[in-house]
């Protein structure tokens, strides 16, 4: 069971990176947070990877007024999703037509979700953002919808600010993660010792929070 749990953290790690490099080289918009760490970027001279990394580690430190603490996968996360678009953005070529575009931003969407849920239900902890979010709906009393979307309108409009790029992707990101991730993550949820994911479900267990980088 750990053996797979792992292989799910990295692999799941690892194709969010992808993920993110694919969103850059579709060129129709990224979401809010990797318009901010585009437009850090920009500014710095430093890779998105480098400023992916950078921007999670100091969101953790965010997380000790909120009393939260990082698990084994967030650590994971806050490195190797930075390492992994730097490794992807080397490898990926940009598209200069419009239907490759749409189709690099399609399969952007999808291997996000997928990566989403193999992370999120390998249970090692969420990501920085993640936390972020709800810690400071467990400290405020906002409900995670208000925290969410307070924050990332906070970052989307620094990003763009800062020459990020927000387009039909960043709606597009929006609107179908969610949902994607909802569909996927029963699928890739590992059960705890004892319990299936049928029994998670049947006892009530909320869904884990959608996923950010």
């Amino acid at each position: 069971m750990m053996t797979r749990r792992l292989l799910q953290l990295f692999t799941g790690l690892a194709m969010y990176g992808i993920s993110l490099a694919m969103f850059i080289r579709a060129g129709l918009g990224l979401d809010p947070w990797d318009v901010f760490h585009q437009g850090l970027a920009g500014k710095t001279g430093l890779s998105i990877g480098a400023v992916v990394v950078i921007v999670s580690f100091l969101v953790l430190l965010l997380w000790i007024p909120l009393r939260q603490w990082p698990g084994f996968g967030t650590l994971c996360n806050a490195v190797l999703v930075g390492v992994f678009a730097d490794v992807g953005l080397a490898l990926i070529p940009e598209f200069s037509h419009l239907g490759g575009q749409i189709g690099m931003l399609a399969g952007a969407v999808l291997l996000n979700g997928i990566a989403s849920a193999c992370y999120i239900g390998a249970r090692f902890g969420p990501g920085a953002r993640d936390g972020l979010m709800t810690g400071l709906a467990r400290r405020t009393g906002w409900s995670v919808r208000t925290s969410r979307t307070g924050i990332e309108v906070v970052v989307l409009a620094t990003g763009w600010l800062l020459g990020g790029s927000v387009g039909v992707g960043t709606v597009v990101y929006a609107l179908a993660i969610g949902p994607l991730v909802q569909l996927l993550l029963p699928r890739f949820t590992v059960p705890e010792a004892g319990k299936s994911v049928a029994d998670r479900d049947a006892a009530g267990v909320g869904p884990v929070p959608e996923p950010a980088s």
